[in-house]
């Protein structure tokens, strides 16, 4: 069973008292009270971002769809979601704030999602990425995802998409793999 919020503990993109000191971060439910900070965020990391109007259409569909936010200090940095039917999950997005990118939260988040993927009973899952965002094909990689294809023009600005796919999520190597994930300290770049 996949419970409600994590906690992750992650190092900090900016310098605490005590640089031995972790940030936690807590992935929890989104709800329309996160909306504000998720369509900044959105706004920041998309160049055609979703509206509000999408965000609330994808909460309402809570038996196919799980959203996320990553709280830092009661802060949103971060959101991502999923979407499941017929057996496969489809990430339909993942972002986090600039200033804390390479910090783990992309990953805390992705774990959150692919747990959701595999409670709702999906066996497999996919998502696009653009073709210029290498360190986030490398992030889904280390998820299992390797590229299947490519989607022309995907994106509105002409930019494509490569598609990719995670087989076998709900294998207890899948598990192991999530919960090695997890165990990581370090940011998303090694």
């Amino acid at each position: 069973m996949v419970r409600d919020s994590m906690t992750t503990e992650l190092p900090s993109a900016l310098p605490p008292a005590d640089p031995a000191v972790a940030i936690s971060v807590q992935i929890v439910p989104m709800t329309a009270d996160h909306l504000d900070a998720v369509l900044a965020i959105e706004r920041a990391s998309a160049p055609h971002p979703w509206t509000r109007g999408i965000f609330l259409d994808e909460l309402a569909h809570r038996d196919s769809r799980s959203y996320f936010v990553a709280l830092l200090s009661g802060e949103v940095v971060g959101f991502g979601g999923v979407l499941v039917q017929v057996g496969e999950a489809h990430v339909t997005n993942i972002a986090v704030v600039d200033r804390l990118r390479r910090n783990g939260i992309a990953r805390a988040l992705m774990i959150r999602l692919m747990a959701a993927a595999v409670s709702g009973s999906a066996t497999a899952a996919t998502l696009e990425v653009r073709t210029s965002n290498v360190g986030a094909q490398r992030m889904y990689h280390r998820f299992g995802f390797v590229p299947a294809g490519v989607r022309p023009r995907y994106y509105p600005d002409g930019e494509d998409a490569v598609i990719m796919w995670a087989y076998e999520i709900t294998s207890p190597l899948y598990t192991e793999r999530l919960a090695a994930l997890a165990q990581r300290t370090d940011g998303e770049t090694k």
